[in-house]
Formats: C-alpha cells, structure tokens, sequence
C-alpha cells in the first residue's frame, strides 16, 4: 500500500456513512466493545485529546460532553464522515470539540503548536494507514512528554473467525487476514487495508511504554456474526466474561480486536 490508495480507503467510508449509525445502534457487540474502549481512555486525565479516524463523530461527542474543559479533536479520511461529524458538533451547541478532515501524515502541519494528552483510535483506522512504524513516530511526536495512546486493531491471528468462516466453507474469507492486503469486512467492497499482528503492533510502538493490552472476541463471536449472537442470547454475556479470562492468558492475542495503551517516554528523565 502507498499513499495513492488513500483516496480509495476516503471512497470506501464516504460510501459507508450514510447509514453507520443506524447500524451501528442495531449491533449490541458493537456498542459493548466501544464502551470497553472508551472506559480505557477515561482511566487517564487529559486537557487536549485527539482521535484518529472519528467517523461520525460518535466518540468524539461522547468525550467533548464528558469533559466541558478539555479540547477535543478528531480527524478522518473520509469527507462524508467528517461533514456528519461537524453537523453533529454544530447542532450539540459544543464548542471545545472538532474535526477535519485528514489523515495522520496531516497532522504535524494541522496541529503545528499543540500536543496532546490523549490520542485514542477505535475500531482499527490504523489498519488503513500507509506506513504503520512511520505512522507511529507521527503520533509519539504529537503527544507530551508523559502523554498516552489507546490504540485498537484489527487482528491478523483472529482464530474463531478463522475456524468460523472455515466451517462455512468460505475458505477465501477465513484466510484473509493472513494475506498482505485484507480486504476489509465487507465480501461486497474492497477496503486497502492490512491486518496486524500483536507482535507487529508492538515492533511499530517499540519506543513506548506498554501499560496494558487486550483482546476482544476472543470466544465471544465478532460483531459481524450477527446471526451467530443473537442466538446465543444471554450465553454472550459468558462468552464476554470468558474473554476477560483469557487475557490474563496468552490467549489474549487471538481475538478479533487487539487493544493496546502505551505511554510516551519522558527523555528528560
């Protein structure tokens, strides 16, 4: 991937905003999951926070409401989701909250005299950048000197998806992730994206403190099982359970989402 499949990952998400919302608020895993993530980034205190990939603004307003004193940015590639975004920011009346519309390349001339003390990216807009180690130097640079990244992915090594698709008989499907260009979840539409690994993600944030990781769905079904969950009915919530388990185990580095904190190191000290 190179930066001339940036305009194809914006093409994809502006095709995809319209109804993101409303099939977001049909999927329970979904909020289940963004709730864990945003629980991760409230354990920390922060003046000036920064989310990478925003989409429709659904956790950037969550954050600006929470937090009246705090200045809140996001960005995104997609100009659809960022204009529903900034509809959102006009008709709440806030005015500690923004967006633009940028990838993380942009920022050091977007945000040439700020740093923040939280960058935080959900659902895995990582997974679309063109560099993932030079991106990562981009968003070290712009946090402070103690600041911190709560940063999710979509996993490489997601084993029940994996065995899931392969009892369907959907061989291509259970295989993508492994393969250098993932493809994205939809079989309809082609996303330039790349699924990473635990051990890639740590390789590219290498300069940082790791204070926590975790895996989601890791016996839980992913959100896109949706016949799947709705079947299991209240069984989800011993599957979710189990999952808190298993990242007390190695476990931990096949679920579906892998989620890390990391702390920018002080070089001062």
């Amino acid at each position: 991937m190179d930066n001339g499949f940036y305009p194809e990952v914006g093409k994809y998400y502006d095709a995809d905003a319209a109804d993101f919302d409303s099939r977001y608020w049909r999927n329970p895993v979904l909020q289940q999951i963004r709730q864990s993530f945003r629980e991760e980034v409230k354990r920390y205190p922060f003046k000036n926070i920064l989310e990478v990939g925003c989409g429709t603004g659904i956790d950037l307003l969550h954050f600006a409401y929470i937090h009246p004193q705090a200045e809140v940015q996001g960005i995104d590639i997609s100009e659809q989701m960022v204009s529903l975004t900034q509809l959102k920011i006009s008709e709440s009346n806030l005015t500690n909250v923004h967006a633009y519309i940028a990838k993380v390349e942009d920022l050091p001339l977007l945000f040439p005299d700020r740093k923040f003390d939280m960058i935080y990216v959900f659902f895995g807009a990582l997974n679309t950048v063109d560099n993932l180690y030079n991106n990562a130097a981009i968003l070290g640079n712009m946090l402070h000197s103690d600041g911190k990244m709560v940063l999710t992915f979509v996993n490489k090594w997601y084993i029940g998806g994996m065995v899931l698709e392969a009892l369907r008989f959907r061989v291509r499907r259970a295989m993508a992730r492994i393969s250098p260009v993932w493809g994205g979840y939809s079989p309809a539409k082609y996303l330039p994206s790349k699924c990473y690994s635990p051990r890639t993600v740590k390789d590219a944030f290498y300069g940082y403190t790791m204070i926590k990781h975790q895996g989601y769905s890791i016996m839980h079904p992913a959100w896109y099982f949706t016949g799947i969950n709705k079947r299991l009915g209240k069984l989800r919530k011993l599957l979710w359970k189990t999952d808190i388990w298993l990242n007390k185990t190695p476990f931990w580095q096949f679920g579906e989402y892998t989620l890390f904190t990391f702390q920018k190191r002080d070089r001062s000290v």
